[in-house]
């Protein structure tokens, strides 16, 4: 197994081989994904309970807490920023 290290606020999936711009997407999906999980914790709810705020079946919900980054958009992981109470601001700039 080949280790990477990284800087810190560096773009892991750049340093996995992922071309720029699918490394940005992936890198502000997880961030997104992250907030939500970090959301639902706190709020201490279930899975069951998590769905029904989110507005998905608990399987998806499922899906998210395993971090299955893949099966989520950014437009589906606003959304669910959005009905779980978070803001989702956005910073623009230059890349590193």
């Amino acid at each position: 197994m080949k280790t990477v290290q990284t800087k810190p606020n560096a773009n892991v999936f750049r340093d996995l081989g992922f071309p720029p711009a699918e490394a940005e997407n992936l890198r502000i999906r997880a961030a997104m994904m992250n907030a939500l999980i970090a959301e639902i914790e706190k709020k201490g709810l279930t899975q069951a309970q998590a769905a029904k705020l989110l507005g998905v079946t608990q399987p998806r919900v499922s899906d998210l807490m395993r971090g299955r980054l893949h099966l989520f958009s950014i437009d589906a992981l606003v959304n669910f920023l959005g009905a779980a109470g978070l803001r989702v601001t956005l910073r623009v700039g230059r890349a590193a």
